[in-house]
């Protein structure tokens, strides 16, 4: 008898010593599935599909094979997702059963997921509302050019993906969207369910920047768009799994999503700095994918800049994402906590930027919250203007006619990217440069000196606003901005100093008031 209860301790003991875990079981191929895409899709992705070119029976989009999740099943404790994308199932088990699977010759590779998605932003609580930010939140993107033509994204379908959306089935700020039957579709991916009108109230703030009207003002430029509701986080600081996200996009596409609004993502939870690359994460991996679909993906920056972290995160870091970064809308300068590029590998990112701090819709009335949580949904809905009147250029083109829509451009630094976008340029996008400044260079010696078309009035240049900074960033022989600053200008003219900058450098590149200059400064060898 002492022996057999000796035996069963040591089973507990061993059997509670192997951690289960999530995985994806990717798979080898889809060979004997069938596929019906004018069954499977919304009329609205068949048409998307069809205006870039994109093969409608696609072999990413076909179904997982049955007998193969079947298979994988029966080894584990539980599925919870199976994704056409990746040709993947989700799985939580424990080492012991991966060791079974992987010896599968359908299996092609198991990949481990962690928990760590980060909403990035936050209400600021007991905060004072600053109407002034609520109309220049929009007015700096240049909302009114696009509300005199009659743009508000009419006929564009976006997804938000978030904690949840509490009140937006009550909200006044909501009311001409439920009015209208414009949110088409919502899914609870957490508790798998269409619920999403409770949790956590980020969405329903994300949202507003978007499409909100409150007492018939704009919050965001996209009021007269299509919606679909993704709950993918839980908790009031989430830690969930990227099969939420890579479902909901899925979903999305399936479901004729045009633009996706990701304020989420992934860093130190999950990742290390040298693998914020575009290449690592699947949620990059998996955007970068929606994008040859023909779906924009607008992604937060993350809220990192003055943390130990510093860089944007997944899934922000892909190549194909329009990265939100943020400035202070009482400055229109970089936001102290708005994550910073560039990539892992040297890419450029962010790549726009828009207010850090936002007027959004709170549970009672409306309330005041900082984060590129909130940029990155003003940047949104002006994408989704952009697509209204630009319905045929494809995700990638679409990004790039954004960028070049900054006010910057085609300046750039980590900071700030291209700048804030510009409704007048997508309008017109015949953006023409008119000199602003000078750079002399007498003997040892620069002066900066504005140009005498300029209008420039001395007392209001002390205020610190965009229009009163020049831009400086020194660019290396290979794209890299490897310094950048600002100054601020106060008078007319006055001495700088330039060097070449850093390794490598050949260029710095100068913006003030619309205008960049390029400088060859020579390139520095010493470290």
């Amino acid at each position: 008898m002492k022996s057999v209860k000796l035996l069963l301790f040591f089973v507990i003991i061993f059997s509670c010593s192997v951690k289960s875990q999530t995985h994806w079981v990717v798979f080898t191929d889809k060979i004997g599935v069938d596929f019906d895409p004018f069954e499977y899709f919304d009329s609205k992705a068949i048409e998307r599909r069809v205006n870039i070119g994109y093969d409608l029976y696609h072999i990413s989009d076909f179904p997982v094979n049955e007998s193969y999740i079947l298979t994988v099943a029966n080894c584990c404790d539980s599925i919870s997702y199976c994704s056409r994308w990746m040709n993947a199932v989700s799985v939580w088990t424990d080492e012991h059963s991966l060791n079974r699977i992987a010896a599968f010759d359908f299996v092609q590779e198991i990949i481990p997921i962690e928990h760590g998605f980060v909403l990035c932003g936050k209400e600021i609580a007991d905060a004072k509302i600053d109407t002034s930010i609520l109309t220049n939140q929009l007015l700096v993107m240049q909302g009114d050019f696009f509300k005199e033509a009659g743009i508000d994204g009419r006929g564009v379908r976006i997804a938000v993906f978030d904690g949840g959306f509490p009140y937006v089935d009550t909200h006044p700020a909501f009311e001409h969207i439920r009015k209208d039957g414009r949110i088409l579709k919502t899914w609870d991916f957490v508790k798998n369910k269409e619920f999403v009108y409770g949790y956590n109230s980020h969405g329903a703030m994300v949202l507003s920047c978007i499409a909100g009207i409150y007492n018939g003002q704009p919050m965001g430029l996209a009021t007269g768009a299509e919606f679909l509701l993704a709950r993918t986080e839980k908790n009031t600081e989430p830690f969930s799994e990227e099969v939420n996200w890579v479902a909901a996009l899925e979903w999305a596409d399936k479901n004729g999503v045009d633009i996706v609004n990701s304020s989420l993502g992934y860093t130190y939870h999950r990742y290390f700095p040298n693998e914020m690359d575009g290449k690592t994460s699947y949620v990059s991996i998996m955007a970068n994918k929606a994008a040859s679909k023909g779906i924009l993906v607008v992604n937060a920056a993350g809220n990192d800049g003055d943390s130990q972290w510093t860089i944007i995160g997944a899934p922000a870091d892909a190549d194909s994402v329009l990265s939100v970064g943020g400035i202070s809308p009482h400055t229109d300068y970089h936001i102290s906590f708005s994550s910073v590029g560039p990539t892992a590998d040297y890419r450029k990112k962010p790549n726009v930027v828009a207010f850090g701090q936002a007027i959004v819709a709170g549970k009672q009335d409306l309330t005041s919250a900082y984060g590129t949580s909130f940029a990155s949904p003003l940047v949104a809905g002006f994408a989704a203007c952009a697509k209204q009147v630009l319905p045929q250029k494809n995700a990638v083109e679409l990004k790039e006619i954004i960028e070049k829509s900054g006010n910057l451009y085609p300046y750039f630094d980590y900071a700030h990217g291209y700048g804030v976008p510009q409704a007048s340029y997508i309008l017109n996008p015949e953006k023409e440069e008119i000199p602003t400044f000078s750079v002399i260079r007498d003997d040892d010696s620069w002066l900066f000196k504005i140009n005498s078309n300029i209008k420039f009035d001395e007392e209001s240049a002390k205020k610190t606003k965009h229009e009163n900074y020049l831009y400086m960033a020194y660019v290396t022989d290979k794209g890299v901005v490897c310094q950048w600053g600002i100054i601020h200008v106060k008078t007319k003219s006055f001495p700088i100093i330039i060097d070449n900058g850093c390794e490598g450098t050949q260029t710095l590149q100068l913006h003030y008031r619309g205008y960049t200059l390029n400088i060859n400064v020579g390139a520095n060898d010493e470290k």
